[in-house]
């Protein structure tokens, strides 16, 4: 045993001397080299396992989470994870030998949680996460269904390193490789230099940095970048500094992020700039149905002949509709459409709006209508307190937030009551506020169609072929077609959300709420549904019951590209009349359009305007060249999707873009996701709203004294 300890302790000065021997004699010297190493490994067993255990599974969760092959061999975020895994392992060695080990495992054990969770998070959200979720831990409980739903056996190939690291363990145990002597002056200088090897390894990956991931660093949103360019525990680390830092700086930075704010929108007009639709909207009631994971492709899809949506395909043929409509959602999903939707700023880098900036002050939608007389109320089939719905809500202006406690649970699918019985309900509860309120604007949040899409009696996603038989007879055979799949089970899901809407357009019909009434259709995010459900849903071939293959000439490329602008949600705003005062409110308008345009939109038809918006009046556009901007600083037009994570272009339109299309427009979009980052966390608005109420006062106060 004491020979062992001197061997250990002696390899700085055997590494020192194998080093001076290399420049002398390098064969020889690589060879001594190569013969201290295998000494340190040797006597350094666990540390060692430890260092290389953990690296093994940073590189499993950026190739299994991406499923890009070149994450296995990327040099950068390998540098990154040796260097932190490393840095803090290295304290280890100012513990006694055993408690070391503990220590080790200890952070073998954290390491392979922030891997398997990521690994979960990503498959949902396509991103990775944030400890600035741990706010909203506490909603997990009631979509659990829909987690457990997305779970795979990749997920937990992480947790096979400490299981491993644990059996290991115990065989040193058993071979005395560990002492509990305390640690001495050697396994200190030991701990130094194993910090130095850390900084040096950290040092050749910070040289390795360009200037962009650099400033991707400190904006944390394109998180799949950072995990891809510095690896999961970097990334990881880096983000409890950013959730943390919002609190921060917000006590430090607010008069720097006050005057970027007011440069921002200098030149923006005070009033809303006119156009044929102003005003159209002027006092009529507002429903807006918050369609829960409805996507665009919905509108006319048929299997057998027979529409998956019919209702929804009518109110699009029917009304305005928006066909290429994308909503911005960042980890809040519904929550963010939400905010979205109403304030026209973008969801918060960290954490969400509606669960971390509750108590900030929003020019919002309601809170506008309301100027002009409006009663704002909130229906959900779920507990009002939901991603703290009861208290956002109020903060957005809504008057009451009617929940699952006003309402008479008779039939439950998914997380709570069914849209049928809510819908029904809610038609009721509308018809008693036009009568005692008079002008209403209601958002009305559907629920069943929520993932994991399990309605008993759904849609039929088989395939149905007509063929003739052995004696030549026609027969109907079926064919699993979309059976078994998730993509399957959300068509069925979806159809009896769509029976739902239907249903409720009878009872507000019926009700005469239609009267004098816009209703808003818009789906709160896509469904996140696997990219190969797509593959087989457009490439199914019944005689082999499998999908053709890539070289078929019907074979239909759905790639990454098609799978992110196959993310579209319908955005429907719809009248009794097909024209109002020689508007037509009947067409289609498929100019790029994001969530964030709404307010700006929809606001002007109804006669109210908030310049702090961060969208366009889609009526306003001179030309089809709206830009939408993602959370993660992607972003798209009609021309061009980019992607920020790879810096790369997808030519939507086969055109020629002007030389700085492409960098003026990333300009503009991280310009833009930081200023509504500072809306929110600054909560800048307060300062604009207590000087219009001031102004007005002092209107009034000279208005009374003339």
């Amino acid at each position: 045993m004491k020979k062992m300890k001197s061997k250990r302790n002696n390899f700085s000065n055997k590494i020192k001397k194998s080093f001076k021997g290399f420049m002398r004699d390098p064969i020889s010297g690589l060879v001594e080299l190569f013969r201290d190493i295998k000494l340190y490994v040797s006597t350094n067993i666990f540390f060692c396992l430890y260092v290389l255990f953990n690296v093994i599974n940073g590189i499993l969760v950026r190739y299994l989470t991406t499923g890009n092959a070149s994450n296995i061999t990327a040099f950068q975020p390998f540098l990154a994870d040796v260097a932190l895994v490393t840095l803090l392992g290295s304290l280890g060695y100012l513990m006694r030998h055993r408690l070391r080990m503990c220590y080790w495992y200890f952070l073998t054990l954290i390491f392979s949680v922030i891997c398997v969770i990521n690994s979960v998070y990503y498959t949902f959200y396509s991103s990775y996460v944030s400890v600035s979720l741990l706010s909203t831990a506490k909603y997990g409980e009631d979509v659990s269904d829909a987690i457990i739903d997305i779970l795979e056996i990749k997920d937990f190939c992480y947790l096979l390193i400490p299981v491993l690291m644990l059996v290991i363990f115990f065989k040193l145990s058993r071979k005395s490789y560990f002492s509990n002597v305390e640690t001495n002056n050697k396994e200190r200088k030991k701990c130094f230099s194993t910090m130095l090897l850390a900084c040096i390894v950290a040092t050749i990956f910070a040289s390795t940095l360009t200037s962009t991931d650099l400033s991707r660093i400190s904006k944390q949103w394109n998180r799949e970048y950072i995990v891809i360019k510095y690896g999961i525990y970097v990334y990881q680390a880096n983000d409890i500094i950013k959730s943390v830092e919002p609190k921060i700086s917000a006590l430090f930075g607010y008069d720097e992020a006050l005057r970027k704010f007011h440069d921002y929108f200098e030149n923006k007009p005070n009033e809303a700039i006119k156009n044929k639709y102003s005003n159209i909207l002027e006092g009529r009631n507002v429903i807006v149905i918050h369609a829960e994971s409805i996507q665009n492709f919905l509108v006319g899809f048929e299997i057998n002949g027979e529409l998956v949506a019919p209702n929804l395909t009518k109110l699009a043929n029917s009304g305005l509709y928006f066909d290429n409509f994308y909503t911005q959602v960042s980890v809040g999903t519904s929550s963010d459409s939400e905010f979205t939707f109403n304030t026209g700023l973008m969801p918060s880098n960290s954490g969400t709006a509606f669960v971390s900036y509750f108590d900030r002050t929003y020019i919002s939608m309601p809170k506008l209508l309301k100027e002009k007389g409006y009663y704002a109320s909130s229906f959900h089939g779920n507990v009002a307190s939901y991603w703290n719905r009861s208290v956002m809500h109020k903060s957005l202006g809504y008057d009451d937030i009617v929940g699952k406690s006003k309402y008479n649970i008779d039939e439950t699918i998914g997380l709570g009551l069914s849209d049928k019985s809510f819908l029904k309900q809610t038609a009721e509860k509308l018809e008693k506020v036009k009568e005692e309120k008079g002008k209403f604007y209601a958002t009305v949040i559907t629920l069943t169609n929520h993932t994991p899409f399990y309605v008993e009696d759904g849609y039929d996603v088989t395939l149905k072929v007509k063929e003739k038989n052995e004696n030549g007879e026609e027969v109907e055979n079926v064919y699993p077609y979309m059976e078994g799949t998730k993509l399957g089970r959300y068509l069925k899901s979806v159809h009896y959300a769509d029976e739902a809407l239907g249903l409720f357009m009878e009872e507000l019909e019926n009700k005469g709420l239609l009267d004098n009434t816009v209703v808003v259709l818009y789906g709160d995010h896509d469904a996140r549904l696997p990219k190969q459900d797509y593959v087989r849903l457009y490439n199914y071939d019944y005689l082999t019951d499998s999908t053709y293959e890539k070289d078929d000439p019907r074979y239909v490329e759905f790639d990454s590209y098609a799978y992110e602008l196959n993310r579209k949600t319908p955005f429907i705003i719809w009248t009794k009349e097909k024209k109002i005062k020689g508007v037509s409110m009947n067409r289609k308008i498929d100019t790029v359009m994001g969530m964030f345009d709404v307010l700006p939109t929809l606001g002007n038809m109804l006669g109210v305007y908030n310049k702090y918006a961060l969208g366009n009046d889609m009526f306003n556009l001179k030309e089809k060249d709206n830009l939408v901007v993602f959370p993660t600083g992607n972003w798209v037009t009609n021309k061009v999707y980019y992607n920020a994570q790879k810096n790369e272009t997808y030519m939507i339109e086969q055109t020629i873009l002007p030389e700085d299309y492409v960098s003026s427009r990333i300009e503009y979009s991280e310009k833009l996701l930081s200023t509504s980052n500072n809306i929110v966390v600054y909560n800048l608005l307060e300062s604009v709203v207590d000087k219009n109420k001031d102004d007005l006062d002092e209107s009034k106060v000279i208005e009374g004294a003339n």
